[in-house]
Parts: structure tokens; sequence; C-alpha cells
């Protein structure tokens, strides 16, 4: 983690150095901004029209295309601020609009709504805690991303499971084991970002130079 303003130079998961600008107009934005319009689209298709096979299909492109404006990015180094923020603005988004429409109509129950919710509370008061320090959120974590795309590729196998009743065994397992995992992965992932930045705020209290 740094202070504001962001690093221009991070660590990608291969071990290369990414640059990060300033440019906002790039492809891996657009492929998230995109990905933002498909989150009231959803809702608008499961919630108001009842279209749940079309909620399928832009819960299914929203949820796996997780990775693509990353890759984009790296692969085109075309890596940016804007990016960094809007990649996990949309994660949060489609998995928080997905747990309340569920629960809404029942695909889920709402303690495992309440699990997740949970744990986004805790990350949101580390988050408070980090820029009363002048800090920024951490940098995702490869735990986390493995938790945020079980959780996005369980969601629509979960609806199909619901509107299909000659899949619902098949679906319904196969959605679950995916859900489970990764609402584990996603409390372990918060509980590595709640200790760095204890480690952190520590670090500052003691004068001390942060990792």
């Amino acid at each position: 983690m740094s202070r504001r303003p962001a690093r221009t130079e991070h660590s990608t998961s291969g071990g290369t150095t990414a640059v990060v600008g300033d440019r906002v107009l790039t492809l891996p934005n657009l492929i998230s901004l995109v990905r933002l319009v498909g989150v009231p689209l959803f809702l608008y298709l499961f919630l108001v029209v009842r279209a749940d096979v079309a909620a399928v299909v832009v819960l299914a492109i929203g949820g796996t295309s997780d990775w693509v404006d990353g890759w984009i990015a790296r692969r085109l180094e075309q890596v940016s601020r804007l990016g960094e923020l809007l990649d996990p603005l949309a994660d949060r988004l489609y998995i928080l609009a997905t747990l309340l429409a569920f629960t809404a109509r029942e695909v889920v129950p709402w303690q495992f709504t309440g699990a997740l919710l949970a744990r986004e509370l805790l990350l949101l008061g580390s988050l408070a805690v980090l820029r009363r320090y002048g800090y920024g959120p951490p940098p995702v974590h490869y735990v986390g991303k493995t938790a945020t795309f079980l959780l996005l590729a369980a969601f629509p196998i979960l609806l199909l499971a619901a509107a299909a009743p000659g899949v619902a065994t098949a679906a319904g397992a196969i959605g679950w084991g995916l859900a489970w995992w990764g609402l584990v992965l996603y409390w372990v992932a918060g509980a590595m970002y709640v200790v760095q930045a204890g480690r952190l705020v520590r670090a500052m209290r003691s004068g001390g130079a942060p990792a």
C-alpha cells in the first residue's frame, strides 16, 4: 500500500512491473464501464420483467469477463488508475446487486447474503481507518480475485438452477459448491486485508516506515 497519490508502478502476478498511467479512454476501462452498465440491466431483467434467461446471460457475461479487462490492460500496457478503481468496483457491484436480487426472490437464503455483507462492512471499516492515515485501499490479492471469480461464476449457475427445473439438481450442486468456496475465500481475503491494514497502522503509530 502507498500514500496518495498512488504509485506509478506495481508488480503483476508474473513478477513484471506494470506502469500505472492516467489515461481514461482505454479499451480495458471501456470494458469495465460496460460491465458496470450490466448491473442495472441485470436487476431490471431479473426483478422487473422477470426475464430469467436474459438475466442469466447478462450475469454470466458480466461475471466471467471479470479477468478480461485486467488481462487486456497488462497485455496492451494500458494499466491506469481509473481501471484499478473500476475493476474492483464492478466486481463488488455485481456481487452485491446479485445477492440482494437473489435474496429478494429467494434464490439464496438471507444467511448467505448476510455473511457476504458482513465481510464488506469489515473491509469498509478497515478502509476508513487507512484513509485516516492518508492511505488508499490495499492492492487486490489473488485470494480475493479467486473468491470473486468463484462467486461470479456461482451466481448464474444458481439462477439457472432456479429457472430451469430440468437441471436444478446438477446446477444447484455445482452452483452452491462454487458459492460456499467463494464465501470462505472471500472471508480469508478480507482477514488478510485487515491484518495488512493493522500492521500498517501500528507501523505508523510507532513512527516506523510502512512495509
